[in-house]
């Protein structure tokens, strides 16, 4: 039987390199209008171009979000898909800049301090999840519960639950006294990392670490979810089986995770990586400019080459 009250010792070294990156994220969503009411107008993301039913949206002229207008649902609540995509900013005043873009307009936010990492979470009118966050890793590390250590553990050695409130006065007081407000993402933002829903934390765990290759991070069950990444914290892919253990994948129509780009960086890998697919297997398709795969739960994941 599974020990639910501590993590499962999933540790190990990134097979994929290490200038391994995340690509677009193409996302379902039902009205143009709606979605860049979120994604361009209080996340802060440019509308590179735009088209038929696709608008490609980023920073510094890099697409980072795809969105797909013409879903006839919002996100299905309790299936397989997308949790959240993590935008990650250059510095703390974007995060900062980003929170009065949603004050201004009274969208819910949650500023979580997680020590790794400051996030702000909220969603857009389909109900996509967005996490915007701001990487700190000098302030701690994440501990290891198979050790009997907290979540996680600060600098100076004292616990940290990884989950608590932002001061929200703090992190605005990064505008200055007198702050010169930002509409948009500045060029270095990027797609930092993305969570998913499936229905089995092991199954998930073993694609993702040993078949794609990334680090084993963590595994918990107490807290019901796992994460993956490169060769430091905070992850690269985040898994979670908070639908329940029967989650499927959500009607067609559905606003929601289309799929996730893994960018690698040279041929070798990307046919190491094709072999590993292929050997456990799982399901291929060529496409173009690489190749599309599932994980067990179904979630879509595309493989392609490039920076």
């Amino acid at each position: 039987m599974i020990d639910t009250s501590v993590q499962t010792n999933v540790r190990s070294k990134p097979v994929l390199p290490l200038t391994t990156t995340l690509g677009p994220v193409h996302l379902a969503v039902t009205d143009r209008a709606r979605a860049l009411a979120i994604w361009q107008d209080v996340v802060g993301l440019d509308l590179i171009g735009e088209d038929g039913n696709q608008l490609r949206l980023g920073a510094g002229g890099k697409v980072l979000i795809v969105l797909e207008t013409g879903a006839t649902r919002p996100v299905v609540q309790r299936s397989i898909g997308l949790y959240h995509v993590a935008i990650h900013v250059p510095n703390r005043a974007e995060l900062a800049q980003m929170a009065v873009r949603a004050l201004q307009r009274n969208v819910r936010i949650s500023p979580t301090d997680h020590l790794v990492s400051e996030a702000i979470y909220l969603w857009d009118l389909d109900g996509n999840g967005i996490e915007i966050t701001f990487e700190t890793p000098w302030r701690g590390t994440l501990g290891d519960p198979d050790k009997g250590e907290t979540y996680a553990v600060t600098a100076d050695g004292k616990p940290h639950s990884g989950r608590e409130a932002i001061d929200l006065d703090g992190l605005l007081a990064e505008l200055g006294p007198e702050p010169a407000l930002a509409a948009r993402m500045p060029e270095g933002t990027r797609i930092g990392h993305v969570h998913v829903h499936v229905n089995d934390l092991h199954g998930a765990m073993t694609f993702y670490r040993d078949v794609v290759g990334f680090a084993g991070f963590l595994l918990i069950h107490s807290f019901g979810m796992g994460d993956v990444g490169l060769d430091y914290m905070p992850h690269t892919l985040a898994f979670n089986i908070w639908s329940g253990p029967h989650a499927t994948l959500p009607p067609a129509g559905s606003a929601g995770l289309r799929w996730f780009t893994i960018r690698l960086p040279d041929g070798d890998s990307f046919a190491a990586l094709r072999q590993r697919l292929e050997a456990a297997g799982a399901p291929i398709e060529a496409l173009a400019d690489g190749i599309e795969t599932r994980d067990p739960s179904g979630n879509r994941v595309r493989i392609v080459l490039g920076a």
